[in-house]
């Protein structure tokens, strides 16, 4: 294991992360602090307790996975992709280096950055509304987990991508409506059965049911399930590296 190169590829891609705070942090927060403000105070205020929790403390765990899977992603995509864009990806691959040495430092320090700034979206929450997290070990694996399966999945995402909107397009059209869709604002048991059924086959809901139960010790499907869920999504985007540093797709053509 070539622990100089790793630590290279994951110094570079956070000093990049540094030096555009403001769009790396405080971007997301400000945004999130939005969602808090709308939903929390002015609709959370007109609404019941759902599952005995203040709606705008349930929120919170749905918010955190959202900014965390999107800015993960996000990350991770451009890392890779920007290499590509300007040619430098050819001196990465001849040098002494293997796909996982490469995978680890852009998908190390896209984890990070989506960590650093979901922990500062959760340090924010406590200004809005009183939380209490009932499992926070639990809490961090499911952060962190999160955090590293969507780095993966950004990093495909950006060997895949041909231009900046190819870029942009799983994380607006995908990824987006599929944690809106996931129960991130509500739980699916006040859907109706069929609906409750479709949520099923949405991914993320296990991840969001999962991190809400490390919060407040309720969720919409086992806690079991989802951590299956987040290992076989996991092994599934290191296959998908694997095949893709094996054969060069989308890299060496």
């Amino acid at each position: 294991m070539n622990l100089i190169a790793i630590q290279s590829i994951y110094r570079f891609e956070m000093a990049r992360f540094f030096r555009t705070l403001t769009q790396s942090v405080i971007s997301p927060v400000i945004s999130t602090a939005l969602y808090f403000v709308v939903f929390g105070a002015a609709i959370g205020s007109r609404m019941e307790n759902v599952e005995g929790v203040p709606y705008g403390a349930f929120i919170v765990p749905g918010l955190i996975m959202l900014t965390v899977m999107t800015q993960a992603t996000t990350n991770a995509s451009f890392g890779i992709y920007f290499p590509k864009f300007i040619g430098t990806i050819y001196e990465l691959l001849s040098a002494p280096v293997n796909f996982l040495e490469i995978t680890i430092g852009y998908v190390g320090a896209a984890a990070t950055k989506a960590l650093i700034i979901g922990m500062i979206i959760l340090a924010t929450s406590f200004l809005f509304v009183d939380i209490t997290i009932a499992h926070p070990l639990a809490m961090l694996a499911f952060l962190f987990l999160t955090a590293l399966s969507f780095a993966l999945l950004g990093f495909i995402i950006g060997i895949w991508a041909g231009n900046f909107e190819q870029l942009q397009l799983i994380p607006l059209l995908v990824i987006t409506p599929l944690v809106f869709l996931g129960g991130s604002f509500y739980s699916t048991s006040m859907l109706p059965p069929v609906w409750q059924t479709i949520t099923l086959f949405n991914p993320v809901h296990y991840l969001i049911s999962g991190f809400r139960w490390s919060f407040f010790g309720t969720a919409d499907v086992p806690v079991g399930i989802s951590l299956i869920a987040i290992a076989v999504f996991t092994g599934a985007c290191m296959t998908a590296i694997w095949w893709i540093f094996r054969t060069g797709w989308r890299i060496r053509q």
